[in-house]
């Protein structure tokens, strides 16, 4: 399983791009998706510097890869504050655009790019977000 460990510093956030994309083109995952996966990673590790860890170069940011015939699962850790998704307000999508908060659009985007996302904290793994994506061939 590919790991990679970076500081939690934004200019990091590139070899984490970087590093997901070339594993999610390696499954068989078309430029769109690609994209989004890379989208959803990066969404999620800069909540980790802002919110986790409150502010960059705080800890590290451990990010593993698997792939199976049908999936890429992505796993990112951190053990900065704990994550309590349920205390992040929801996203309000029926107003107009300039007057969305930005609390919230983080989690509704890597859930729209994604195909599951799931939070998980324990004393021992810290943070841990999972994200999937399945495998669609074409």
């Amino acid at each position: 399983m590919p790991k990679l460990i970076i500081p939690s510093r934004f200019s990091g956030l590139e070899k984490i791009r970087e590093f997901v994309g070339k594993i999610a083109r390696k499954a068989g995952l078309n430029d769109s998706e690609v994209y989004g996966v890379q989208l959803a990673v990066d969404e999620a590790c800069s909540n980790i510097i802002e919110h986790a860890y409150g502010g960059e170069g705080m800890g590290k940011i451990k990010c593993s890869c698997e792939v199976d015939n049908k999936t890429l699962t992505i796993v990112l850790q951190d053990f900065g504050q704990p994550f309590e998704p349920e205390k992040v307000p929801k996203l309000e999508k029926d107003v107009p655009l300039e007057q969305i908060k930005p609390r919230g659009a983080g989690i509704y985007l890597m859930k729209n790019m994604m195909d599951e996302v799931t939070f998980e904290f324990s004393e021992e793994t810290g943070n841990k977000l999972t994200l999937v994506k399945k495998i669609t061939e074409e």
